[in-house]
């Protein structure tokens, strides 16, 4: 059965990369540990390796693709002796389109962030507005 590969989340804020490159090309044999790819965060560059031995049937987001979400899939693992252009039908085809956020929100101007007010024992309360 293929094994789809990931894009990982290189750390816990994460949201998407870019594939920097291939270092395995379609239907290399790989095993488990191989290093598939090198991914760029707006931090470092990473290593994917495979987590799976067989083939890699199908490269899905293509080299220096920017903008791939965590948990797209990026490539197909063929198991020993599964027919890899069967994976082909069976996966949908890459959406490589960007995505574009629902609601864009614009920072506050810094004057309308206010300061913090302190407040002690002494100082009388008063009413919320």
């Amino acid at each position: 059965m293929a094994t789809e590969v990931l894009m990982p989340a290189l750390s816990p804020t994460m949201t998407e990369g870019k594939i920097a490159r291939w270092l395995k090309s379609e239907g290399e044999s790989v095993r488990a540990g191989d290093v598939l790819a090198e991914i760029e965060t707006d931090k470092a560059t990473m290593e994917v390796e495979a987590i799976d031995e067989g083939v890699l049937a199908r490269i899905v987001i293509p080299e220096g693709t920017e903008h791939v979400a965590v948990n797209t899939p990026i490539a197909v693992i063929a198991g020993n002796g599964e027919d890899v252009r069967a994976t082909e039908r069976t996966m949908p085809p890459p959406d490589t389109g960007q995505q574009v956020p629902s609601e864009v929100r614009s920072p506050r101007p810094r004057s309308a962030l206010a300061a913090p007010r302190r407040w002690s024992q002494n100082t009388p309360a008063r009413p919320l507005p």
